[in-house]
């Protein structure tokens, strides 16, 4: 027999399932009678359906034949409806919740042959902080569905259709959070037609079909257009930095996932993809940089023959690409990799692309690229400049790397190595001046080493300023070069181990000069320079012509340049040190013309010159060996060139420095040793110290056996002077600075003459001569006194050699004239006066002559007169 509170148990629970059934068949009948009439009393939409079945035990909805729309289709405050949905199904309706907490949630919602009308509510106010009622559900189920989205505006948002839709373990957030997706879901599953999203005024997005198979979503005609053209796009978005057009024929994926802020997936392939991008000038409003809180993982990613082009806002392109293609394995972007200077991180890469174009000032053209995390290659180049006449080719630029990583937000790089083959061609720099700012590295981890570079068979100019340097079969090696930023941050500094490079044929032309080399060969620590050259590219009637003030024009010749020592051309700290530097054979010619006018420049003593090197440099010893040195000059009024020849030309320098390098001996000693014009010896030692601030000098020397006609060379087209005789010694011994020198000078002389000569005709005035000679000692006695060099005054318009031959003048003068200087230049004058006078007056009454110093003729020093 049971027990009392056992029956009292089954009737109670069989009056509370008989109360449940009764209110189930209850509720059952009122939503098919009432409901309808509920919802448009109390909602915003009015409803109406064939069936509609609710069992309150499970929560469990069906409804059929449904058919929606909103009672005021122009209330933007709310989400508007219009349509129909042949079944619904919810399971697990919480029907608790949505009376007393409105919410709606369900476990599974079933949507079969939707076809509806969405128009979007208006963004909710927040500052009154309202909301919509939220809405859940965990699995959702579309078949063959037609949904139109609209904005609030009315204009078209979203569409799709054909869509059959399945969505599991979704998940809403209500709020928009920085560090969250808005949906997630574990598995997905989707199939539609004709989808269509249009975010904003500038972009539409169109995609044919969509299918999911397998977990392997299939894309496509996937298709990203501009809504405007791209001068309207300047014109009306001036704030917007690109506009974009991108076609995909085919995309696929596999395994997508969507966790919380992390979005990941794998299988990535898009095929034949098109990629259009117009850029604009704007400068985009400057916001505060939030940080990325989302996870992008990538298993593997792949792009399959895609072309890419970029414009300029003038529309010419700055880059266009075909047959690209890229696969990435274990691709991550997250907010840690997007602070640093590689904002991705992956296991490995590979890149290819041909007819690849970036076209910034110079058009780079390359027929291939490869690259991977290891290497990579670039082949067949070409550059080329519309604005100018650049036409380079390369053969190839290729690299190895020992290894790359990302430590503490910065790249750390090691190249193994660089070649460059085959360059060929002429590159014009661009005019445009670059404007110098300081530039940011903070993303590098220095020094970047690179272990070897190589340059091979490359024959090629470089012309800067019409100013075409030439290489033909040049070869250079570099090795473990070093790369750093400047102590200022004005670009980067650059320190070599060691290098070496070689050419044939080497040549260098400017305005006025070409420079050939018929070998270059060059390293860290030794130099050598066969057949060098420099010729005039012009006449010297039109070098005076070009140029506004006096200069020398040069040809010069060196059969060799040899040089040893450590010099350093690349780092910030560049110095040279030589021990030793040879120049051979050199021939050289030196024109200068009186015609222009006189450069009204200061001229700086060589110690000064030397000074203002803005490097160390200092070179123990320098030598000019078996030379020939010629100078030339002429004037207004001379009758062709005058010349100076020294042969047999040998020079020894010590210690020619800057005055910066640490430790080393300031004063440069130079000897040299000659043939002064091919007859005489002559001996010069000169010393001056670079870091002397007063440029003090000292230069003193000795010419003996000097045949008085040699000078002819130089005094006959120059003053119309000729000599005869001898100059048996010749000593001088002068200090100085920049105002001027003085010292000793000491003349032994034999049978000295000299005859003044008619510009013209060159024939001797008789009577000019004889009056000159009549003054100068033509024979020095035994032992002659020196004579004092003093009061030389330096203009500091001219050169250092101006002075110097200032002070062998006014030797000269004290010496062959002595006291009688002004007297005798004087009585010339009169004389010369006087002989013009008759020529022109033969009737006149003759007066006696007036002298005229032959040696203010000679030296051209005007001098004060003086009545007798």
């Amino acid at each position: 027999m049971k027990k009392p509170w056992v029956r009292k148990l089954l009737i109670g629970l069989g009056i509370f399932f008989g109360l449940i059934l009764i209110a189930n068949f209850a509720l059952n009948i009122w939503l098919k009678t009432q409901l309808p009439d509920y919802i448009k009393k109390n909602t915003d939409y009015k409803v109406s359906y064939k069936r509609m079945d609710v069992d309150l035990m499970t929560g469990n909805i069906f409804a059929s034949a449904i058919k929606v729309e909103s009672k005021n289709p122009t209330n933007t405050q709310v989400i508007g409806l219009k349509g129909s949905i042949d079944t619904l199904k919810i399971s697990r309706f919480g029907i608790f919740d949505a009376v007393f907490n409105k919410k709606i949630s369900s476990t599974d919602l079933l949507l079969a042959n939707p076809n509806l009308e969405i128009t979007l509510a208006d963004a909710v106010d927040k500052k009154t902080g309202k909301k919509k009622n939220p809405v859940s559900f965990e699995n959702i189920r579309i078949r063959n569905g037609k949904i139109t989205v609209f904005k609030p505006t009315k204009e078209k948002f979203l569409s799709v259709q054909n869509l059959d839709l399945i969505v599991e373990n979704l998940e809403t957030t209500e709020d928009v959070v920085e560090d969250k997706l808005p949906v997630v879901f574990d598995s997905y599953s989707i199939r539609g037609e004709n989808f269509f999203f249009q975010p904003n005024k500038i972009h539409q997005l169109t995609i044919a079909k969509i299918t999911t198979r397998d977990g392997q979503m299939s894309v496509e005609n996937f298709y990203l257009k501009p809504l405007v053209s791209f001068d309207e796009f300047k014109k009306n978005f001036p704030n917007q930095k690109k506009l974009l057009e991108l076609a995909i024929p085919q995309m696929n994926f596999k395994d997508i996932a969507l966790k919380k802020n992390k979005v990941s997936l794998s299988g990535a392939h898009f095929i034949n993809p098109r990629f259009l991008v117009y850029t604009n000038n704007a400068v985009a409003s400057k916001k505060e940089k939030k940080p990325f809180n989302f996870d992008i993982d990538l298993k593997a990613l792949q792009i399959t023959n895609a072309s890419a082009q970029l414009i300029k806002p003038d529309g010419t392109d700055l880059l266009l690409a075909k047959k690209l293609n890229l696969s990435v394995n274990d691709l991550v972007f997250n907010k840690e990799t997007s602070s640093q200077v590689i904002p991705v991180h992956c296991s490995g890469f590979k890149f290819s692309g041909e007819d690849v174009l970036l076209a910034a000032n110079d058009h780079i053209h390359f027929k291939n690229v490869n690259i991977n995390p290891k290497n990579g290659s670039f082949s067949e180049i070409a550059v080329t400049n519309p604005g100018n006449k650049t036409d380079l080719k390369l053969k190839q630029i290729a690299f190895n790397i020992n290894d790359w990583k990302i430590e503490d937000k910065k790249l750390n790089l090691d190249v193994k190595n660089v070649l460059v083959d085959g360059v060929a061609g002429v590159y014009i720099p661009s005019g445009e001046k670059a404007v110098k700012k300081k530039q940011n590295f903070a993303g590098i981890q220095f020094p970047v080493t690179i272990r070897s570079i190589q340059l091979k068979n490359s024959d090629f100019t470089l012309d800067k300023d019409n100013q075409p340097l030439s290489f033909k079969h040049l070869n250079a090696q570099i090795s473990n070069l070093e790369i750093a930023p400047k102590s200022d941050n004005s670009g980067l500094a650059f320190k070599v181990k060691d290098y070496s490079l070689s050419s044939s044929n080497f040549s260098y032309k400017t305005k006025f000069y070409l420079m050939t080399v018929g070998n270059l060969n060059l390293a860290k620590n030794k130099a050598l320079i066969s057949n060098f050259a420099m010729k005039p590219l012009v006449s010297r009637a039109q070098f005076i012509k070009m140029i506004p003030v006096e200069s020398d024009l040069y040809d010069l010749k060196f059969a060799q340049i040899s040089a040893a020592g450590d010099w350093d051309f690349f780092s910030e700290n560049k110095s040279i040190h030589a021990s030793n530097v040879t120049i051979s054979n050199a021939n050289a010619n030196i024109f200068r013309s009186k015609v222009p006018a006189d450069d009204p420049k200061i001229k700086p003593l060589y110690s000064k010159m030397l000074r203002s090197i803005n490097i160390p440099m200092f070179v123990d010893h320098l030598y000019l060996k078996n030379s020939y040195l010629e100078y030339e000059e002429d004037t207004k009024k001379s009758d062709g060139p005058g010349k100076l020849t020294f042969s047999n030309f040998n020079m020894h320098v010590q210690n020619l420095n800057s005055a910066k390098m640490k430790g080393k001996p300031t004063e440069v000693k130079i000897k040299i040793d000659c043939s002064f014009l091919n007859a005489s010896p002559l001996s010069v030692n000169w010393n001056f110290n670079t870091a002397d601030q007063n440029d003090r000098f000292r230069i003193a020397g000795r010419a003996t056996g000097i045949p008085a006609s040699s000078l002819n060379a130089f005094i006959v087209p120059y003053m119309n002077v000729s000599a005869t005789g001898t100059i048996q010694e010749m000593l001088f011994d002068f200090k100085g600075n920049p105002k001027g020198l003085a010292g000793s000078f000491k003349l032994k002389h034999k049978d000295l003459k000299i005859a003044l000569l008619d510009k013209q005709t060159k024939a001797k005035k008789n009577l000019l001569s004889a009056v000159a000679n009549v003054f100068i000692k033509s024979t020095s006695d035994k032992f002659p006194e020196s004579v004092e060099v003093e009061g030389v005054e330096r203009d500091p318009t001219k050169s250092f050699f101006n002075m110097f031959w200032k002070g062998i003048e006014d030797g000269l003068k004290k010496t062959l004239i002595g006291e009688s200087l002004a007297k005798t230049t004087e009585t010339v004058k009169d004389v010369t006066k006087s002989v013009k006078d008759d020529a022109k007056s033969p009737s006149k009454t003759e007066e006696p002559p007036k002298k005229k110093g032959f040696m203010k003729g000679v030296f051209r020093k005007k001098e004060k007169s003086e009545t007798k």
